[in-house]
């Protein structure tokens, strides 16, 4: 039977388990052509980091059922867990550990019919804006393979931008789905705090502040794996009330007019370029001609101490995690990276009543995006600071890096916590991703929306962050801007 390029790139996933729920292609060929795909591409864009092709197979030519029975689709190499599958967290010293339990989202995919094939790069621990670990090198972006695809699942984003697979999963704990898919093209909701569940292993990731998603080409497939994804599960730790209908129902019809705040500046204060500004101007205009209230307004937040406050606790996570990994592969700490090392010396220098309240001040900013949202239904805002970066931009300068690995090498690096480096790592890591955080925080829901490409081509998203419950709403939104200026169709030149 088979089934050409031009036809599986042409369908999204849900347009793929119609094909084989008609009987019109099998699960076995849409397997095939995801990997002959992966053939093509991998070796520009780097984003299969481990590879399930013989399970994967044998999975195709079974019974399979459900709402996406017989899709081929890669999981995120971090959170996304499957018994007896390693997950290398970007990590070397994690690279052949394996889990003993599969995560309740990937059951919850594996359910839906879906036919794992392999795990998506990311960067060590999911720590940073970009996909370039030294377990396995950078990840590529599909427009431009000198330029990054964002992170923490640029492998994810590069596979869906570069035509592997119409969704993948991904997850979101300071913009890891936003911002690769504002980078590569794609759509990209992050749910709300709760609504997805991240166990059977912790509860909830990060205070609730990071979650599980997927990355897609369209927004009814994600949509309906939301469906799929959403609901309680025994180990959470608070139940979430449930969407008074299928969120896919939410993509059929425009919402009513809504009342919508914009605002390009940076919430550091730095430098927004230009082209980011005007793909959120450019939605502005768009959203107005098509009913929507548009103003320019910005919730009441202190964007430098929220993310302070964010990489307080996030270094200290981070701390966790290598311990943790040490513990568990019996490693030295030189087996992880200078960036992951510089963090997790930073993060075990905090005291914990400095911890604490800087985790307290969540509250805060919660408060301020609350009152935001009295007065607006949404928040516009650019998803990156700047259109894609090179490969490398965001590395540690060669001064730091020196520095840091001479502290680290004499068993100083506790020092690197006395050294006032978090406000000038809070410029390194986040000018270029200044807007994503606060839904992190806040727990809200927050899109990325692929309106707008740069003169060179670049795709350069749009966020729009809403109130807890909003995923409908920002779903509604998404698929009416998609049918204003389709973007599926738009292919990168691999």
């Amino acid at each position: 039977m088979g089934i050409g390029w031009e036809d599986y790139r042409g369908h999204d996933a849900v347009g793929l388990a119609g094909l084989v729920a008609a009987g019109e292609v099998s699960a076995a060929d849409l397997l095939e052509a995801a990997l002959a795909r992966a053939e093509i591409v991998e070796p520009t864009v780097n984003a299969i980091r481990l590879r399930m092709t013989d399970t994967a197979r044998a999975r195709a030519r079974g019974e399979l059922a459900g709402p996406f029975a017989g899709v081929p689709f890669l999981v995120k190499d971090l959170s996304q867990h499957i018994a007896g599958v390693p997950t290398g967290s970007g990590s070397r010293p994690l690279a052949s550990f394996a889990r003993p339990e599969t995560s309740t989202v990937v059951r919850r995919w594996t359910d839906a019919g879906l036919v794992i094939f392999g795990r998506t790069a990311t960067p060590e621990f999911g720590a940073r804006a970009v996909t370039e670990p030294a377990a396995g090198g950078p990840t590529r972006n599909p427009w431009d393979s000198a330029r990054t695809p964002g992170g923490s699942s640029g492998g994810s984003a590069a596979a869906v931008a570069a035509g592997i697979v119409p969704a993948a999963g991904a997850s979101d704990g300071g913009g890891s789905i936003r911002i690769p898919a504002a980078a590569c093209g794609l759509f990209g909701l992050k749910p709300g705090r709760g609504v997805v569940p991240s166990g059977p292993e912790v509860g909830e990731g990060f205070h609730g502040a990071a979650v599980q998603g997927v990355v897609s080409r369209t927004v009814r497939d994600s949509a309906a794996l939301l469906d799929v994804m959403a609901g309680p599960a025994p180990e959470g730790p608070y139940t979430v009330r449930p969407s008074e209908r299928p969120y896919a129902d939410a993509v059929r019809e425009d919402p009513v007019p809504l009342r919508i705040g914009v605002s390009t500046a940076s919430p550091l204060g730095g430098a927004v370029d230009p082209q980011a500004v005007a793909a959120a101007t450019d939605a502005a205009e768009l959203l107005t001609s098509l009913g929507h209230v548009v103003e320019e307004s910005a919730p009441a937040v202190d964007g430098r101490a929220l993310a302070t406050d964010f990489l307080t606790t996030w270094f200290a996570m981070i701390a966790s995690q290598v311990d943790g990994a040490i513990a568990l592969t019996g490693c030295g700490e030189d087996a992880f990276e200078t960036e992951t090392r510089v963090m997790a010396a930073i993060g075990r220098a905090t005291p914990a009543p400095a911890y604490l309240a800087a985790l307290g001040r969540w509250q805060a900013h919660t408060r301020a995006l609350a009152g935001f949202h009295e007065r607006y239904d949404l928040l516009l805002t650019p998803t990156l600071a700047r259109p894609p970066w090179p490969i490398g931009a965001l590395d540690l300068s060669g001064p730091m890096k020196l520095a840091a690995t001479g502290l680290l090498s004499a068993g100083a690096g506790g020092l690197l916590g006395r050294m006032n480096l978090v406000e000038g790592l809070v410029d390194a890591n986040f000018a270029p991703v200044p807007f994503t955080q606060l839904a992190n925080l806040t727990g809200r829901p927050a899109s990325s929306v692929p309106l707008y490409r740069t003169p060179d081509g670049l795709p350069l998203g749009v966020q729009f962050v809403g109130r807890p419950g909003a995923e409908p709403e920002l779903l509604a939104l998404a698929a009416q801007l998609e049918r204003a200026r389709p973007w599926a169709h738009l292919r990168p030149a691999l």
